[in-house]
Parts: structure tokens; C-alpha cells; sequence
């Protein structure tokens, strides 16, 4: 029986020809199976990718020799978050992960001077955030691994300048991704016939807004956009709303801060365990401990509960600012 595959399958098979890490071609692996028609003419091929799969991710990692270096587009998460800075050259990007983090990318006036993407911390009241700074989006040319960072991350922040045709650079920017499969996951609904596809958030940045007099602007360039953006707009140049940009930030990773409580002690407000928004009691205890979850019997909830320190089970659904007592 003919395997009858898709086009979308043989682009996938082309880009892991192309693939240079182990990881690159486990994604490309992957892509092909979940494009691939399931019926018996294609059972021999999936078999076939699934034990090239196996042996990548059990292949024993070689040691690195004198010339051999980790990849700088592998960046393990930290924080409560991974968020991606993408956008084109010279929009402020290196400026506003300076600004925000602790991190040190070049920033000049002239384009492409980052080369390499440079991962920060951002602090959000009690809680971090990684952001990371990355080469200019560029049509003719874009290095496979930044997109494979893209794709791993919680979170796309699309940088454009509120002076120069932010609308062109947010569409080339968008559509650059969407080229590689990358899609804002607020257009899902849009790809439902279609395979291989990663959705990621993406929240907007319209940097160089410096101050009062270029609010018009920015007004304007909402009003240009055909679809509504999740968007922000601030200054890197002069920290013209970047507080309201961090809170922008956890809103969009759809994270809240909750606090442990140990029996008759009083919470630890320095540093909460972030969970994603509709997490339970349960999963706040295997992030405690992983022994918690199978032993944990009660909780008691102060917060957005009906009274303070009200017995909850494990299924109750905590709200950002609870304090919880886990009793096992």
C-alpha cells in the first residue's frame, strides 16, 4: 500500500537532513510522525522513525573535545519563565534586556550587533524571569537553532520601533515565524487542519515610545492593526512603562505565586512557587516534594478562599497570593 505522504512531510525530512544537533533532528523526527497518514502502508516508516528517535535520545553524549562547544542557542529554562525577545535589527532589543535584566549584550546604534543569543533575569516583585536576547529575525538568513530556541520557549516578546513602521515589522516579523512553523498561539484556531505546527504566546513590545509626545504614535499603530494584539507599549531608552511591562509579562505566562505555610509557622513571602493559572492543591505539592502527592490528605487555604485557613482537598483550585498548609 502507498505511503500517500503530505508535502508538509517532505519539508520536515529536508530540514532533518539539514539538522547539525541531535536535538534538531529529534524535532524534525517528530514533525514527520505527527504529519504522517496512520494506515498500514505507512506502519513500516513509522516504525523506522520512531527507532532513529530511540537511538538519538539514547546516543551517550561524547565528550567535549578541545574544539567542541556547547551550542549558545541551548539555554536552560530559569525562573518562572523563559521568555523570547525576537523582533528585527535595530528595534532596541539588546537595549531593553540590558535595561531589564542583569544580563550585559552589545547595544549599539547600528544593526546586527548581536550575534548570539544572551539569556538575563528580570525581577518581578518576589519572582525572576528569564528573558533572552536574540539575532535579528532576518529573511535571507535565520539560524535553525534560534528557531528551535523559539519553539521551547514560554513565551515570544516581539520588539518593534513605534518610529519606523512598527506595523511592516511586526507583520514580516510574525510572518518570518510563521515560515518556520512558529505560531501565536492566540491563532490556533486558525490551523486546526494542520500538522507539525508549534504555538507559542506572544505578547508585543512598541519600544521607543519615550514619552508623552510620541503616545499618538503608538495610538495610531494600534489602530492600523487588522487583528488584536496583546500590546504593550514602553521605552528601553528611558523605562517609560517597563513595571507595566514586567507585570504584562507573568499575565501572559499565564502564571500565579502561591506561598507555603508550615503548620504553625508563619508563610515564607520570599519566595513563592509559581504554578500555571487552574493548578491545584496537588500540584503545588508535587512541586513541594514528590513524595507529597500520593501522601498529601488535607490543605488549609488562606486566600481566595471563603474563610482563612479553610480545609481544602487536593483538587481545590488555588488563586494567585493563596497561602497554603499542606497536611500529609
Amino acid at each position: 500500500m502507498p505511503a500517500n505522504l503530505p508535502p508538509d512531510y517532505f519539508e520536515a525530512e529536508k530540514r532533518y537532513r539539514e539538522a547539525k544537533t541531535s536535538a534538531e533532528k529529534i524535532a524534525c523526527l517528530e514533525e514527520m510522525l505527527t504529519i504522517m497518514p496512520k494506515h498500514k502502508g505507512t506502519d513500516k516508516l513509522r516504525a523506522g522513525l520512531r527507532k532513529r528517535i530511540s537511538k538519538l535520545k539514547t546516543a551517550p553524549q561524547s565528550k567535549k573535545g578541545p574544539g567542541k562547544r556547547e551550542s549558545a542557542f541551548h539555554i536552560d529554562k530559569e525562573g518562572a519563565g523563559q521568555v523570547v525577545v525576537v523582533g528585527p535589527a535595530n528595534v532596541g532589543k539588546s537595549a531593553l534586556v540590558a535595561t531589564l535584566t542583569n544580563a550585559n549584550p552589545e547595544v549599539a546604534d547600528f544593526p546586527h550587533t548581536t550575534w548570539k543569543p544572551v539569556p538575563g533575569m528580570v525581577e518581578v516583585e518576589n519572582i525572576q524571569i528569564q528573558l533572552i536576547d536574540t539575532p535579528p529575525l532576518n529573511k535571507d538568513y535565520m539560524e535553525p537553532e534560534l528557531m528551535d530556541l523559539i519553539r521551547r520557549s514560554d513565551l515570544v516578546l516581539v520588539v518593534v520601533d513605534l518610529q519606523t513602521d512598527p506595523v511592516q515589522q511586526l507583520e514580516d516579523s510574525v510572518a518570518l515565524l510563521q515560515d518556520h512553523r512558529i505560531i501565536p498561539y492566540r491563532f490556533h484556531d486558525r490551523y486546526t487542519d494542520q500538522r507539525g505546527l508549534t504555538f507559542v504566546p506572544f505578547l508585543v513590545l512598541a519600544n521607543k515610545n519615550d514619552d508623552a509626545d510620541s503616545e499618538e504614535n503608538f495610538q495610531i499603530f494600534r489602530e492600523l492593526l487588522q487583528d488584536d494584539w496583546p500590546i504593550i507599549s514602553g521605552s528601553a531608552a528611558t523605562g517609560r512603562n517597563l513595571e507595566r511591562l514586567k507585570n504584562a509579562l507573568v499575565e501572559r505566562l499565564n502564571i500565579i505565586r502561591v506561598y507555603s505555610k508550615a503548620p504553625g509557622k508563619k508563610p515564607d513571602f520570599t519566595a513563592p512557587f509559581t504554578l500555571k493559572k487552574g493548578s491545584t492543591v496537588a500540584d503545588l505539592a508535587a512541586k513541594v516534594h514528590k513524595d507529597f502527592v500520593d501522601k498529601l490528605k488535607i490543605a488549609k487555604v488562606w486566600g481566595a478562599v471563603v474563610y482563612d485557613g479553610q480545609m481544602v482537598h487536593r483538587d481545590h483550585v488555588l488563586q494567585d497570593g493563596d497561602i497554603v498548609e499542606l497536611h500529609i
